[in-house]
């Protein structure tokens, strides 16, 4: 910014006399209110207010008090700068504006009289500046083996100078390790510098480094971790059994950073993909932790055998089995409930009703003939002393007629 080469008071002054008509030195104007300090936002409008009294023919005149650098006299703007300009009002209220102020504006502004002696009073322009990264002093994403060190920095302007702080994305809480070996879990972690020392899986996320001064917007940075490592497979069942005809469900939990390609083999070594057959996918647990299914319908016994999963990545392949096999008998439907009675059993074991009646004709018709030529009528004697065989006799024996 190119200003008036600076002047000490007593030219002002001598600038100010020049400037006054004849007989205005007989007043004696006085300040009504003293000059407020400002506070502005780089970038706002800054306008400083001098209230005078009885100013009559006198001179107002404003300096950059830090710089003694001239601004403006009464009306009249001396400085280069094209954002100040003056303004006022019945000769009372006296304004010095600002526009877009800068952080070069900081400093004290003093509004003169040009009496003898000068009067004067000053005031404070504090310009803010909300917080912002240095890009290039700024961590970006990064990548770290398990077991590594990683230090992420954030660094940050501003005026008043802000406060970096760090935080996960998901919440969870940062280990932050110390010199003796010690772990701290902290929800939050202050400084321009977070180093995260031999780093696990459980570590990789996105990180927030958050700066702030109390002159808003607060501003964030998004820092990626990944941890790289060799895949890794749990499986919850190694040997699975399912009655034949139904649906079978396999599963594996894969680990793995940088992502692995995640597939499924049988025994006979074809690849298995999914189908009317087969149905193969995956569940996304966490950034690294991916679950494979592998539904097979209607079991048949020609399933049965080794499925592997297989995960791999550019560190490194692993693989687990699973064993499928039959469980016999339990596809089998029950038998549909039937009616049962001690007559159904007796008809079942002895005969209908129908021949019931049919072999007591029989046997009547033979008690009343001879008796040495009685016809013998076949019929199935029940168990001795069974309640059947009590109920058939009863049923079975009418009173015999005998003919002497």
């Amino acid at each position: 910014m190119t200003t008036q080469p600076a002047l000490a008071d007593g030219r002002l002054l001598f600038l100010l006399t020049l400037l006054c008509p004849l007989g205005a030195l007989a007043f004696t104007p006085t300040f009504s209110e003293p000059l407020s300090n400002l506070t502005v936002a780089v970038g706002r409008d800054a306008t400083f207010t001098c209230m005078v009294q009885h100013l009559g023919g006198y001179r107002v005149g404003w300096v950059k008090a830090d710089t003694k650098a001239i601004q403006a006299i009464h009306d009249h703007v001396i400085t280069h700068n094209p954002r100040v300009s003056v303004s006022h009002n019945d000769h009372s209220t006296w304004n010095l504006h600002v526009r877009s102020v800068q952080e070069e504006d900081r400093g004290q502004y003093m509004c003169q009289i040009n009496t003898d002696p000068m009067k004067s009073q000053m005031g404070h322009l504090e310009v803010v500046v909300p917080p912002d990264f240095i890009q290039e002093e700024t961590s970006g994403d990064v990548m770290v083996p398990e077991g590594g060190t990683v230090k992420l920095t954030c660094r940050a302007r501003g005026y008043p100078q802000p406060k970096v702080i760090w935080r996960r994305e998901d919440n969870v809480e940062i280990i932050a390790k110390e010199a003796n070996g010690l772990k701290n879990k902290l929800p939050l972690f202050e400084g321009e510098i977070l180093k995260l020392s031999k780093i696990t899986r459980s570590e990789m996320g996105a990180y927030l480094c958050i700066a702030s001064n109390s002159i808003p917007p607060t501003v964030s940075k998004r820092i990626l971790v990944n941890v790289h490592f060799h895949p890794v497979i749990q499986v919850p069942n190694q040997l699975v059994g399912a009655p034949l005809g139904t649906d079978v469900t396999l599963e594996c939990l894969v680990e793995a950073s940088p992502k692995s390609i995640n597939y499924w083999i049988r025994d006979s070594g074809d690849m298995v993909i999914s189908s009317e057959k087969y149905d193969v996918s995956g569940v996304g647990k966490s950034m690294f932790e991916v679950k494979m299914i592998l539904v097979i319908r209607n079991f048949q016994k020609s399933d049965v055998g080794s499925y592997r999963c297989i995960a791999k990545n550019s560190l490194g392949e692993v693989e687990s089995n699973i064993r499928l096999y039959e469980i016999p008998g339990q596809n089998r439907r029950p038998p549909s409930p039937t009616r049962y009675d001690e007559e159904d059993d007796y008809a079942e074991q002895y005969g209908s009703a129908e021949e019931e009646e049919a072999t007591r004709e029989e046997s009547s018709n033979a008690v009343d003939g001879p008796w040495p030529n009685q016809p013998t009528a076949p019929f199935h004697t029940p168990p001795h002393g069974s309640p059947a065989a009590s109920s058939a006799a009863s049923r079975l024996l009418p009173p015999l007629r005998l003919h002497l």
